[in-house]
């Protein structure tokens, strides 16, 4: 998932995107609303949180950019103040949720995950290819029943490709879904990442090379879950 935190206080935009990336998304942030739409404009992200109140482009003329652009991106402002009239005032912006400064961080991960539900075409509960399963919510992966340890940008480049269903998927592609605007667009970062997690995955391979085009499991569809995810 690719978050853009718009937020002018630095240690809490910092802290912010810190708690994120620990939860496996890909994230940048602006500390201006003119900052904030310059990203908006030239990355497409599943999840927006916006301040609403900015230097430079207010909060409120962001959420309107973004809304009317027509992009699937949700937005999830952030406010100090938790006013009733406050929050009606955001919703009608156009925002998809509002939260309240001070806020518990596990709420803020459990919102930013709903919107990016929503951000997305509709996804299964779990993804799978052959015998390997992987389940978004609980952040597993297992093959044949056996639990696989990834890190977080093989576990995303993995659902990357398994919610592509069969399609080819760009390294560009993975490179802006997976990883955040500080990746090096010439970097072999993608190619030694999916080399890593065929290593892991083992035999028989699920991840096709599609020389010239990027990367592609056949076969990739979804379940319903089975006992086998169970933790």
């Amino acid at each position: 998932m690719r978050v853009l935190v718009v937020e002018d206080e630095a240690p809490l935009a910092e802290a912010i995107a810190r708690g994120l990336r620990r939860e496996g998304m890909a994230v940048d942030v602006a500390f201006t609303g003119d900052e904030g739409h310059e990203k908006a404009a030239i990355t497409r992200y599943d999840v927006v949180l916006l301040d609403r109140d900015l230097p430079g482009m207010s909060g409120d003329d962001l959420c309107k950019e973004i809304v009317t652009s027509g992009e699937l991106t949700r937005v999830l402002m952030l406010t100090a103040s938790g006013a009733v009239s406050d929050r009606v005032e955001g919703l009608s912006l156009g925002a998809d949720d509002y939260l309240g400064k001070p806020f518990a961080f596990p709420e803020l991960v459990a919102r930013v995950r709903a919107l990016g539900r929503r951000a997305t075409p509709a996804t299964p509960p779990v993804l799978t290819a052959a015998d390997v399963e992987l389940d978004p919510s609980r952040r597993t992966v297992r093959r044949a029943g056996e639990l696989v340890e990834l890190t977080r940008k093989e576990f995303g480049v993995l659902e990357v490709l398994l919610s592509a269903g069969g399609a080819v998927v760009s390294s560009e592609d993975l490179l802006e879904r997976v990883w955040d605007e500080n990746a090096d667009p010439f970097t072999t970062t993608v190619r030694v990442t999916v080399m890593t997690l065929r290593k892991k995955l083992g035999e028989p391979g699920i991840i096709d090379t599609v020389v010239g085009s990027g990367y592609r499991v056949p076969g990739a569809g979804s379940s319903m879950g089975s006992g086998s995810l169970a933790e």
